[in-house]
């Protein structure tokens, strides 16, 4: 999809992925959905199923994207502490992204968070 220049594609995977919070695995799932977006990192959109959900604690934080709509966000509570705003999702995301919806991304930018896709870091 092409917007002013701007590509944005979501496509469903097989990889198989693992997030750490420092030496806590928070997600595993091997059904990924991959979106690839201009200047951006892919990012690894996750079922809330594959995803630790005791560990989040939702977050008073929210974005905006002009490609993909409004995000909200959950920190990561470990043994090892907190990790702010780590993890967002796109609850109602606009139509030409809609496979995300409701799925989970990680910040791997983020000291502390790791993130393995089929073995490797991404």
């Amino acid at each position: 999809m092409n917007a002013k220049g701007h590509e944005i594609d979501v496509t469903s995977a097989s990889d198989q992925v693992v997030v750490r919070i420092k030496d806590t695995v928070v997600a595993t799932s091997s059904r990924p959905v991959v979106l690839t977006e201009t200047g951006c990192p892919a990012r690894y959109y996750l079922p809330p199923e594959d995803v630790n959900m005791e560990l989040l604690r939702p977050s008073s934080t929210t974005s905006h994207c002009p490609f993909k709509g409004d995000a909200v966000y959950w920190s990561v509570r470990t043994d090892d502490g907190t990790a702010e705003d780590v993890v967002w999702s796109y609850p109602e995301p606009f139509p030409r992204v809609e496979r995300i919806a409701g799925l989970l991304a990680f910040w791997a930018e983020r000291p502390g968070v790791t993130l393995e896709v089929n073995g490797q870091p991404a």
